[in-house]
């Protein structure tokens, strides 16, 4: 049955669009979440929307089950082949078809890279929404199928706000023509939106109908030491109150994560006191005298109230680099713990740092003289937390039925912006009910009746 199934996949597709064996990229084998490598029957390498359909037409003939794959950046294991399965790889599928400046919109196909679209955008005085550290491999395709956060949530939301429209084809290679880019069309179930955070389980993304806006002509920078959590909430409403939706990023650094950073990158302490907390807060905006006042302004008032201890101002775009480089020492993270054990979780924005407290004090009971550091966006409810396997003794499942359990307990998501995929399965139920679940269930039935789209992933089959 395979041969003939590749051999009609090949004659499809042609043979630049079917590789097999040692034709395949070892990339191809797994993804950044470093889930074990898995050969699949075949990688197909559709180069259009016709092409994707056929290949899943034949794929639902033939019942083989179908795993898609964008950047191959995923962190839960979303884009690791199956056994017996396809690799279907949008690479190919990489043009950015037309951004229009008058409108806003960007119509790209799903294969282009997250990089790409930013310097196109730039290159005609836009800019796009969604930012992240994978952008020079991430696509757009699997930014939209785990509907992807990253630095510009605050400002813009996060990939779903981005979609005005999407083109994707069903298991059985039904095309959904779903590109219009109206934001008022309410004719019923908008289904695109069934699509985005999905993780591939419904269908494959091909083509997407996106945002984009006037890029701003000044930004600031400043980072802010902060006494306790209860001070960053006020202080980033504080900073909403006065500038608005002009707040582009508020980015919150406890202690640990301070201390990480200087060491790993060899950096100065960016005050001369220690603080429990620091925030990097962005700020754009059109006229860079009137952005700088305003800023400021809003950092005088955080003092007058106590809510700010002390404060570095960026004078440079240099100086506004050196001060988002100790935030990006998450880049240092896999090398620097022996493993490290990451966790991305979203928490009621007012439990935040009570959650991150009991977290601390709950790893630390448990395994005296851990090493774990504390960050994320905040301003989103997102917070990352990595905790070095050498100081747990390795035990990454101990240490995420204690982190998760707290999630549960705090009603919290066991997954802000990386998705399920295969390493979040078993913690599924502690951010959804059954009742959620059974209704995932249905429409996965609904759409994939046969299961053939990347099964095993966000939930086994029923």
């Amino acid at each position: 049955m395979s041969s003939e199934f590749l051999d009609a996949l090949t004659a499809a597709l042609g043979p630049d669009g079917v590789l097999t064996g040692d034709a395949i990229a070892p990339r191809h084998l797994t993804d950044w979440s470093g889930h074990a490598p898995v050969q699949p029957l075949a990688l197909v390498r559709p180069a259009s929307t016709a092409e994707v359909s056929a290949a899943l037409a034949l794929c639902h003939a033939h019942c083989v089950a179908v795993v898609p794959q964008g950047g191959l950046t995923g962190l839960a294991g979303g884009a690791v082949p199956v056994a017996g399965a396809i690799a279907l790889s949008l690479e190919r599928m990489n043009a950015i078809e037309s951004i229009d400046t008058a409108t806003g919109v960007a119509t790209v196909q799903a294969g282009v890279t997250l990089q790409a679209l930013q310097e196109a955008a730039l290159a005609r005085g836009l800019v796009f929404g969604v930012d992240l550290g994978a952008r020079g491999s991430c696509q757009i395709g699997g930014n939209l199928a785990t509907n992807a956060g990253g630095n510009g949530v605050l400002q813009f939301g996060m990939m779903r706000e981005q979609c005005l429209g999407l083109e994707a084809v069903l298991a059985d290679g039904t095309v959904l023509p779903m590109l219009r880019p109206m934001q008022k069309n309410n004719t019923g179930y908008d289904l695109k939106h069934v699509f985005i955070g999905a993780e591939g389980t419904l269908g494959v993304i091909t083509r997407a109908l996106l945002r984009v806006y006037p890029a701003p002509r000044a930004r600031a920078t400043a980072l802010v030491a902060l006494p306790d959590f209860e001070a960053a909430l006020s202080l980033l409403s504080l900073f909403k109150s006065r500038l608005g939706t002009a707040v582009a990023a508020f980015e919150l650094m406890w202690r640990d994560f301070v201390v990480a950073s200087v060491d790993w990158q060899q950096l100065r302490e960016p005050f001369d006191a220690a603080h429990p907390l620091v925030a990097l807060i962005d700020v754009t905006g059109a006229d860079e005298a009137a952005l700088r006042e305003a800023l400021e302004s809003a950092l005088g008032e955080a003092f007058e109230a106590g809510t700010a201890l002390d404060a570095a101002i960026a004078q440079s775009g240099a100086q506004a680099q050196a001060l988002w480089k100790i935030r990006e020492a998450t880049a240092e993270l896999p090398s620097r713990m022996r493993p490290a054990i990451n966790f991305d979780v979203s928490l009621p924005m007012a439990d935040i740092g009570r959650f991150a407290d009991t977290c601390r004090a709950a790893l630390s009971a448990r395994w005296p003289g851990q090493s774990s550091v504390f960050f994320g966006h905040v301003g989103d409810s997102n917070l990352h937390l990595s905790v070095d396997g050498a100081t747990v003794g390795g035990d990454a499942d101990a240490v995420e039925t204690l982190v998760y359990g707290l999630v549960e307990r705090f009603a919290g998501s066991v997954s802000a912006e990386h998705g399920i995929g295969l390493h979040k399965k078993a913690w599924l139920g502690a951010s959804r009910t059954p009742a959620e679940v059974a209704a995932m269930r249905a429409i996965k039935a609904a759409l994939d009746p046969l299961g053939l789209m990347n099964p095993g992933k966000v939930f086994d089959a029923a």
